[in-house]
């Protein structure tokens, strides 16, 4: 996607959510979009409609988790944590207008389709921006669907939000994660040699005795 589509996109994501505060996410329009953005109906002409600007919502908020830092002083698990704890950050901050968006996304199965990829690159771009997408011993197509099912389960106790700190959801991602390293273990285990623990990155590894990770606080 070269620079000027995806700024289109981007400033028809803004406005859409923008509009989704105040309006249910079936009622807007692509007119509505550009109107909001500040452009003309002319400027999405063969560039994107309403549908495409709600897949793009997904990529949108993936941006979120590379505008954090992270030390290689934690844990692969805690740096994956706070990456992904930062996108929810990022919708926390839009919460109707995607909570609408779900609600409309259900009535439209092209869009659940979309999702299932979304969902991947959301985990691949959480990977590499945690420093975890380096060659491990498991197959990359496993972690980024295991990562996928974290942030998938994450968000729909997000939706269930009832703390101001997402307290409810920060414990979901930490249980899916802590489960994920499990299994990963497990795999290991049992289909291949298991490397001596470290912190290179290259898997998510981590001891029972960690400390919880929910000490991230929303921005």
């Amino acid at each position: 996607m070269n620079d000027a589509r995806k700024d289109l996109l981007n400033q028809g994501v803004e406005a859409a959510l923008d509009l989704g505060k105040t309006i249910d996410w079936r009622d807007i329009t692509l007119s509505a979009i550009a109107e909001r953005a500040g452009l003309s109906l002319k400027d999405f002409h063969g560039v994107a409609d309403k549908a495409k600007i709600s897949d793009a919502v997904e990529a949108w908020l993936d941006e979120a988790m590379s505008e954090g830092s992270t030390s290689d002083d934690e844990t692969p698990r805690t740096r994956l944590f706070d990456v992904i704890m930062m996108r929810f950050d990022r919708m926390e901050e839009h919460r109707n207008a995607l909570v609408s968006l779900q609600e409309w996304r259900q009535t439209q199965p092209a869009r659940l389709l979309n999702l299932l990829s979304a969902r991947q690159a959301t985990a691949s771009w959480a990977l590499a921006c945690s420093g975890l997408d380096g060659a491990g011993d498991l197959p990359t197509p496993l972690r980024t669907t295991a990562v996928a099912w974290a942030v998938a389960q994450a968000e729909i106790a997000w939706r269930k939000e009832d703390s101001a700190d997402m307290s409810r959801t920060m414990a979901k991602l930490d249980g899916e994660l802590r489960k994920m390293e499990e299994r990963a273990g497990w795999i290991k285990g049992r289909f291949g040699k298991r490397k001596p623990d470290s912190d290179s990155g290259a898997d998510i590894q981590t001891s029972a005795a960690d400390e919880p990770t929910t000490e991230h606080q929303p921005s």
